[in-house]
């Protein structure tokens, strides 16, 4: 018998591991027979937590699971799940299109929540960023403190909330934040900026490390690790030398993991499917093996995307060091055109951050990464930088992009369904792979969101497990994925028969709760007195040479 009949006649019977988990409190709740506001019935109900994998009936009650139960469930609406697979809702933590469209896309590939993780608003930003969004989401949405955009703040003047504006100022002749190594005092304001965002309330800081891989020190990468570790809070890195060799690769991922393990503090690999991603993969295992809070993201395509002048597509490091050829590993992602050396030149004159998409990997390795069991599902989804796109804008009128942002998670399904991966991995990998880490930050919504349990919030995706598939293309990017008939975010029914209802915005902000400034300016004179070996008198006035060590002090930003 197949793997595929197996997992079919267990669906079946609902004959799987963690049946007995429906509890007394599910049952007793169904047999109030008090009406739910939604009722899903029949469906394969899945929660990777636990492993409970069975067909059961699920009541929702003002936005949270209150009933999962074999019990008949009566409710104001009900969805018929049965040959359906019913999941705690997608999770998508580097997401870089926080506009109605992306969102859009977002929802029809099964995310309930996405947040920018990597990238983020600027830290005095954070507040309005999340008050943009209030009461006018479909979708869950967070940010990081930007470590980029504090760059630019300090080193530019240029004020940036989000990616799609980060691609514009990217394309201007500023380009101090990804060159310049700067002096304490401006190194201090980077921090107090950084902080900024950590005290409202940002759910971590990112850090787009890799495109100023020669401004930014090793030091100053130390010191924003630092400054989330004292909130308890990841950073996101695309990594110093991320895409690099299979030793580059890892040695900029290693960066963060010493800093991090010397901190105690968490933090998040982002898009390591690049060469090394294997080692990089036992590293991570290794290090939550010691108790470290560190976990690693990948999308499911071998290309990837960024702007034309990214730094690393610069001569000197795509070819001379990395070995590739324009013309057979940069496209234009609107034109489908292959980049020569000359012709980006060209284009870097008109228009520097254009996007491109980047052939970097095998398109046999994306199944071996779907095989890590251990690492979460991220899409990386790029932003179109074009102000005429509004939520009615046809898909097939979108210009293109990498398929990524609408495809990530069907393609995960499908690939696991075509490969013979566990389905309950790919759930895993698509929300509770991320929901646990962040929840072990203590972010509260996290910790009520990746799992399909009685009293958590009600985030749902539906799927069919047979057909459930990816649309977007290389070419044609921006078309929604399918066998996604139902989600729900919050309690609230979003996309309803595989379509996004207009005007229904129940998504809520994934935040900490604001509070006072940890913020301590580095000196060079504490850490002087901390770290260095200086005469002490312990009485009878002999001096005696020991190093004083205080974890409390900052070291300087050089």
């Amino acid at each position: 018998m197949s793997e595929n009949e197996i997992s079919r006649r267990e669906f079946n019977l609902g004959v799987v591991a963690g049946a007995a988990a429906i509890g007394s409190a599910g049952r007793a709740l169904a047999q109030t027979r008090e009406p739910f506001d939604l009722v899903i019935i029949g469906g394969r109900v899945m929660d990777p937590e636990t492993g409970f994998d069975q067909v059961a009936n699920v009541g929702v009650r003002a936005g949270r699971i209150a009933a999962i139960t074999v019990e008949p469930l009566e409710g104001g609406r009900q969805i018929d799940a049965s040959g359906h697979v019913v999941a705690p809702g997608f999770i998508d933590t580097h997401f870089h299109w926080p506009r109605p469209m992306g969102n859009k896309l977002a929802l029809l590939d099964g995310r309930t929540t996405v947040m920018d993780l990597e990238i983020g608003t600027l830290g005095t930003l954070v507040d309005d960023w999340y008050a943009e969004r209030t009461g006018t989401n479909q979708i869950n949405y967070g940010c990081a403190s930007c470590h980029e955009f504090a760059r630019t703040l300090v080193l530019d003047g240029i004020t940036t909330i989000d990616a799609p504006e980060a691609m514009n100022h990217r394309g201007s002749d500023k380009s101090g934040w990804s060159h310049t190594r700067p002096d304490l005092d401006k190194g201090n304001e980077i921090l107090r900026v950084l902080d900024t965002g950590l005290a409202a309330g940002a759910v971590g800081i990112g850090s787009t490390l890799g495109y100023m891989r020669d401004g930014a020190s090793a030091r100053e990468v130390f010191e924003i690790q630092r400054i989330a570790a004292a909130y308890g809070r990841p950073c996101a890195f695309h990594f110093r030398y991320t895409p690099g060799t299979d030793t580059s690769e890892a040695n900029g991922i290693q960066e963060m993991l010493a800093n991090a393990a010397a901190l105690g503090a968490p933090a998040i690999a982002c898009h390591f499917n690049n060469p090394g991603y294997n080692l990089v993969h036992e590293l991570l295992v290794r290090m939550r093996a010691q108790g470290h809070n560190m976990w690693g993201e990948l999308y499911p395509y071998a290309a990837g995307s960024t702007a034309l002048n990214a730094v690393f597509l610069e001569p000197e490091i795509w070819v001379d060091q990395l070995g590739y050829k324009y013309e057979e590993t940069i496209q234009d992602a609107l034109t489908g055109e292959w980049y020569t050396q000359e012709s980006r030149t060209e284009m870097m004159a008109r228009e520097p951050a254009r996007l491109v998409l980047a052939y970097k990997m095998p398109e046999n390795a994306i199944v071996d990464w779907l095989r890590l069991p251990d690492v979460a599902i991220a899409s990386d989804g790029m932003p179109i930088l074009d102000d005429s796109i509004t939520w009615d804008t046809p898909f097939e009128d979108l210009p293109n992009s990498h398929p990524r942002g609408a495809g990530s998670c069907a393609r995960t399904l499908r690939m696991g369904r075509e490969n013979g991966i566990p389905l309950m991995q790919s759930v895993a990998q698509l929300s509770w792979n991320s929901a646990r880490p962040l929840g072990l930050t203590g972010l509260k919504a996290m910790q009520e969101r990746g799992r399909m349990q009685e009293g958590m919030i009600a985030d749902i995706t539906i799927f069919d497990p047979e057909t459930v598939t990816d649309n977007a293309t290389y070419a044609q990017g921006n078309l929604p994925s399918s066998g996604i008939p139902f989600v729900i975010v919050n309690g609230v029914v979003v996309v309803d028969g595989g379509e996004v209802l207009r005007g229904v915005n129940p998504g809520q902000p994934i935040r900490n709760e604001p509070q006072e400034s940890l913020f301590e300016p580095l000196d060079v004179h504490a850490w002087t007195q901390a770290f260095y070996t200086v005469p002490q008198d312990f009485g009878g006035g002999v001096p005696n040479s020991q190093p004083v060590y205080d974890p409390r002090v900052i070291p300087c930003c050089q």
